[in-house]
């Protein structure tokens, strides 16, 4: 992954405004269609190279995975039903009787087929190195019924990261063309039609029975599943209303009106991080500790939280907001500088940058510039929050300027060219491995992905020593390395926004920004 990614949800919709008994069970209505908005096409169906959210829901509804994780990051079993991990391994033992779309039996060397061929360099899979350890190997045992996953260095999140990664069966296993249009899975639903930038259509496998827990095909699942590309939000609420969609997800300015629409179920989601990040490459400004602090200490961290999120977001505490993510604890508060705007002043004129004739500060001839990065996909809140600290800092005597970009632009300027000095970065992930090479190691200029350039040795200690400890046992320690990093200023979580996921006489749950297919219910009217 080389781009800030992401987004997930985790959640159950709530009945609203339904009317009728609160107090009463929906009533539920087998077959049926349900539809489902997708923001974009999916693009290529090969699960190695699924990186957007859109691609992974598609692929959610025609393949399983290992395990699961459920809206509050418990491990639950999938085509697994039991495990055992050690620091540098995990023993699968598989479920009996499941099957590939095709029919044909999924075994344990299915499954081990299907790893090894994303741990494979030569095939560039795009989890490798991120979910799937560089060298991890997998080794069947087709007469026990499990699949050993080994890895060369510790790897304590190893069984976590297994509920991310589709496993490929049938066909597809012998054939991974056909995976750029089709599917070869043993998920409960099977890709019927394809139409690129229009729609996905995926028919009920009845004979479903080893979903998340155990789950299987029960009475209110839709019979088809249609996955509809809506670009537009706006075009999402129109269709929802008129009932050209059952579902779809929200962050602008028409969650308002999704919530009137008659028989919505609607549920709050958390999005990904809202944080900024100063570059502290050779000779940035944000290389100096006392700038980066003086330059939060003046803003109002719980307005700017209010203006990026549009009014719907809650304030981030650690930096990993995917499910799983199971070390939830507290790293922000009391670790970030309060907001006194006069100390900030003080601790820029005490660090040597002088207030010039044109009330810009400037150091050994040097002005205080600093170049704001964000996408503009990120929309009008984002936006309005990058013009709010622009101003708060053009109060203290810096000279800013805002440069919003399309994705691919921005990426480019965080990964390739380190044109900026401040980064507004939508990172979303899922466990605090992750983050390890986003915030240490080699920068971009020597071919890591250490993008702001941050040489933080407590957060390297640290996540060093939380490594070695498997699972939530170095949860703690997680914790406290991500705290060096914000008493440094050297990320500045701001706020956890909120997605509405909205259905229309229907029931959904969506975790990690993937529908959950096993969890659609459709409703009576």
């Amino acid at each position: 992954m080389r781009k800030p990614l992401a987004v997930a949800l985790a959640l159950a919709l709530a009945a609203t405004g339904c009317g009728g008994d609160e107090g009463a069970a929906p009533e539920v209505v087998n077959g049926g269609t349900f539809t489902f908005a997708l923001s974009a096409d999916p693009g290529a169906l090969e699960p190695a190279s699924a990186a957007l959210g859109v691609t992974n829901t598609t692929l959610g509804f025609a393949y399983d995975t290992l395990v699961h994780s459920d809206a509050d990051g418990r491990i639950v079993s999938g085509l697994a039903e039991r495990w055992a991990a050690t620091a540098n391994q995990v023993v699968f033992t598989l479920r009996k009787g499941v099957t590939c779309a095709d029919g044909s039996a999924v075994t344990a060397k299915t499954v081990a087929d299907s790893m090894n061929y994303l741990s494979d360099p030569k095939n560039k899979a795009v989890l490798l190195g991120v979910l799937i350890p560089a060298g991890m190997t997998a080794t069947p045992d087709d007469a026990a019924g499990t699949v050993t996953l080994t890895t060369k260095e510790p790897n304590p999140f190893l069984v976590e990261s297994m509920t991310a990664v589709s496993v490929v069966c049938g066909k597809g296993l012998a054939d991974r063309s056909v995976l750029q249009t089709g599917t070869s899975g043993s998920g409960p639903y099977e890709l019927t039609e394809a139409v690129s930038g229009d729609h996905y259509t995926f028919k009920v496998r009845k004979d479903y029975a080893w979903g998340p827990g155990g789950a299987g095909i029960v009475d209110g699942m839709p019979e088809t599943v249609v996955l509809k590309i809506v670009k537009d939000e706006s075009t999402a609420a129109n269709l929802l209303t008129t009932g050209g969609l059952t579902a779809g997800q929200f962050t602008g300015p028409d969650r308002a009106r999704v919530k009137a629409i008659p028989g919505i179920r609607e549920g709050s989601a958390p999005d990904g991080i809202g944080e900024f990040f100063f570059h502290q490459g050779a000779g940035k400004p944000g290389a100096s500790p006392e700038l980066r602090k003086a330059l939060v200490q003046v803003l109002n961290l719980d307005e700017l939280r209010k203006i990026a999120s549009g009014g719907n977001g809650v304030p981030a505490t650690h930096l990993t907001s995917l499910a799983p993510d199971p070390c939830r604890g507290d790293a922000v508060t009391g670790n970030l500088p309060a907001h006194d705007a006069p100390a900030a002043a003080g601790a820029l004129d005490a660090a040597g940058w002088a207030p010039g004739p044109d009330g810009i500060r400037a150091k050994d001839g040097k002005r205080l510039k600093l170049r704001i990065a964000y996408q503009t996909s990120a929309g009008p809140s984002v936006q309005a929050g990058m013009e709010f600290v622009a101003q708060k800092w053009k109060d203290l005597g810096v000279e800013t300027e805002l440069v919003g970009a399309a994705d691919a632009a921005y990426a480019d300027s965080l990964f390739k060219n380190g044109d900026w000095d401040m980064a507004w970065v939508p990172l979303g992930l899922s466990l605090p491995t992750q983050l390890v090479g986003y915030l240490s190691g080699p920068g971009v200029d020597k071919g890591g992905s250490n993008f702001a350039s941050l040489n933080n040795a407590d957060y390297v200690r640290l996540s060093g020593e939380a490594a070695r400890s498997v699972g939530a046992a170095g949860c703690d320690t997680w914790i406290a390395a991500q705290a060096a990093l914000v008493r440094n200023a050297d990320v500045v979580p701001v706020v956890l926004p909120t997605q509405l996921v909205a259905a229309r006489d229907a029931t959904v749950e969506v975790i990690g920004g993937v529908v959950r297919p096993t969890s659609i219910r459709m409703l009576a009217r």
